[in-house]
């Protein structure tokens, strides 16, 4: 048998030198060596944080609902995680609460037991939120101390936990407002800042998510294939739907919801009655149960108007991830429009609100997922 082949030599090579040993290709140096970190576990990892966040909104309005939130009257990071442990305890917790401006005008001689009840969601509330701490710092440094974390990650999962310490005061600023003077609920103005910045937390945990479910290069070259003009609506549907969020909060903070319970109309006719009777007269946007709830209303209107032209202009996406993600999160905005009409219809009834409130959380992250899908489309074959 003849000798084997030499491997071919490059034109380039002298002559009679050595055969160099062909080395094995390499990948791209985006995803070479430690800047790829560890993407699966960090994805697992803010996973966790975006359930307990959902969990913290969820018990947040339950909270709210059920008129619970200013039942422990101080903050103490540490030794507030106790809850009382004897009768003694309970007597000292239900004599500060009793020295509140809830207490005093609105529910006066209530009972240990009522007491209790509303003591508990507060507390579970912010047991809920000291846990959430607890696993981004534990998950933040463990990845960190690891050398983990992808390249140009580091800031990224660093701001999460700030807004995250942020939200933290800012709940107490809001709690701390209704232990004021002769108010018997927290100003409606900081509820909802309070759950504006719970809304940012939550969407930017799953922006995160969805970057770390490709790789960094994968990332590079979906977005160069960006749909501009549905990732533009995508935002700007995700600006509309916010600023809905937030006046939700406002009329949540005031119980308009209860103020006014027909629909379309309101009291009877187009515009509520009495809709700037507060002086001074910008208080009225934040406080007049008619005009808040009526505000809310119209960008409601406007938001489910902004999601038909989403879901017609989305049925055009050049790959059916974009627009199989706009005809849901079209659809979930009617359908949160309709439960808003249902909880105004039923003057705000507990299982009713919160189910609204949960179609909140969903509609904002089907929204942000188009919007991510626009912006970093999905290859698919020619078939696909």
């Amino acid at each position: 048998m003849g000798e084997p082949m030499a491997e071919p030599r490059s034109i380039f090579e002298e002559v009679g030198a050595d055969t160099p040993q062909r080395e094995k290709a390499k990948t791209g140096i985006i995803d070479q060596g430690g800047g790829r970190g560890a993407r699966k576990a960090i994805r697992a990892w803010l996973m966790a944080l975006f359930g307990l966040i959902v969990m913290m909104i969820v018990v947040g309005g339950l909270t709210r609902l059920t008129d619970s939130g200013l039942s422990i009257t101080e903050w103490n990071l540490v030794s507030g995680t106790l809850p009382p442990l004897n009768e003694t305890d309970w007597a000292t917790e239900f004599e500060k609460y009793q020295a509140s401006p809830e207490y005093r005008l609105q529910n006066e001689g209530m009972s240990m037991s009522a007491f209790q009840q509303i003591y508990w969601w507060e507390w579970g509330h912010r047991q809920l939120g000291r846990f959430i701490g607890v696993v981004w710092i534990i998950g933040f440094l463990g990845f960190l101390a690891a050398r983990k974390i992808p390249k140009g990650w580091t800031g990224r999962l660093l701001s999460v936990g700030v807004l995250i310490g942020v939200q933290g005061a800012i709940g107490w600023w809001m709690v701390h407002s209704g232990l004021q003077g002769d108010r018997v609920d927290v100003a409606s103005y900081r509820l909802a800042t309070h759950l504006g910045v719970a809304f940012v937390i939550l969407g930017l945990i799953l922006w995160n998510i969805l970057l770390l479910g490709r790789s960094e290069a994968d990332n590079m070259q979906a977005r160069r294939l960006r749909e501009r003009s549905l990732f533009g609506m995508g935002t700007g549907l995700m600006h509309l739907a916010f600023l809905q969020i937030v006046l939700g909060a406002l009329v949540a903070g005031i119980d308009a919801g209860r103020s006014f319970v027909d629909w379309p109309m309101m009291a009877g006719q187009v515009f509520p009655p009495e809709a700037f009777s507060i002086e001074p007269v910008w208080r009225n946007f934040f406080e007049n149960p008619g005009l808040v709830q009526f505000m809310h209303r119209v960008v409601g209107y406007l938001l489910a108007l902004f999601a038909i032209g989403a879901f017609f202009r989305g049925r055009k996406g050049a790959t059916k991830g974009v627009r199989v993600a706009f005809m849901l999160a079209s659809a979930m905005v009617l359908l949160q429009m309709v439960l808003g009409i249902i909880t105004v219809l039923n003057a705000a009834m507990l299982h009713i609100a919160i189910t609204h409130q949960a179609g909140a959380i969903l509609t904002w992250s089907l929204i942000i997922l188009a919007r991510f899908r626009a912006g970093y489309p999905q290859a698919q074959s020619v078939r696909g």
